[in-house]
């Protein structure tokens, strides 16, 4: 089979499977039907093996048996492969979901939450400043200190990046409005762009020039961010300081003054 081992080793990953498997199942897509002597003779996978293979191939979906004698396997369109993969990885993905969902319900949460509350040295949010690193666990934290705001939230940013997660914000804000929190919002970029997110979150914006990223909770309780570029991890800085939200909150104030 003449097949640059590149190639093998890119399929391999690509599907999820191991050598043997994906010289196989190659060797089926060039012949279309053939028997497991034959997939041998053209894949180079040891004969003793192949049987082995190809009933593991065809339970995973990539390979059908042909009716009738002798036995012979048919290889599967790599189209429907990833259409199944997809589809598997979706259900995957909706099933664990559920499960942490439901994990809310039990008892032994119960006592995560009690542990936590009422340990022998409870943490206070007045004595916490954290560091947050990656793009999922700063979101995650800027959406929970954003919907536990009791008064106000001033968010300072740069409109692409906002644009980039803002069916997080949309639901965000909608939860804001429930509660009747006011927000103040600016944003750095382009004047078509900051006039789309406007109209999306229905919500009155300043354009700014300030290029910094920065979320302001109830003037106590600041996260912001250290790094912007795409090629670095981001990493942002959470304080429960009214002297840094003074601070960031007048840099605010002062950008958007006039505006």
């Amino acid at each position: 089979m003449l097949v640059k081992q590149e190639l093998i080793n890119k399929i391999k990953d690509y599907f999820d499977l191991n050598i043997y498997e994906t010289k196989v199942w190659l060797a089926l897509l060039t012949k279309g039907i053939a028997s497991a002597g034959e997939i041998a003779d053209v894949s180079g996978v040891p004969r003793s093996r192949t049987y082995d293979v190809l009933e593991g191939l065809d339970k995973k979906g990539f390979a059908i048996v042909k009716i009738g004698k002798p036995v012979k396997y048919i290889g599967v369109k790599p189209r429907i492969i990833l259409e199944k993969l997809k589809n598997d990885v979706k259900k995957n993905a909706e099933d664990k979901i559920n499960d942490l969902s439901n994990i809310r319900t039990t008892d032994e949460y119960t006592q995560l939450e009690g542990l936590y509350k009422s340990g022998v040295d409870p943490i206070k949010r007045e004595d916490i400043s954290a560091s947050l690193k990656g793009k999922t666990n700063i979101s995650s934290y800027l959406r929970e200190i954003l919907q536990e705001a009791k008064k106000e939230v001033i968010i300072c940013a740069n409109a692409d990046d906002i644009n980039l997660k803002l069916s997080i914000f949309k639901q965000t804000f909608k939860i804001l409005n429930q509660n009747n929190i006011k927000i103040k919002i600016a944003l750095s970029g382009s004047d078509e762009l900051i006039k789309k997110i406007s109209k999306d979150l229905d919500i009155k914006i300043k354009k700014i020039d300030v290029d910094t990223k920065f979320f302001i909770v109830d003037r106590k309780e600041l996260l912001f961010y250290l790094s912007k570029t795409s090629d670095k991890e981001d990493m942002a800085i959470w304080l429960n300081s009214e002297f840094f939200t003074q601070a960031f909150t007048a840099l605010f104030e002062q950008a958007t003054k006039g505006k």
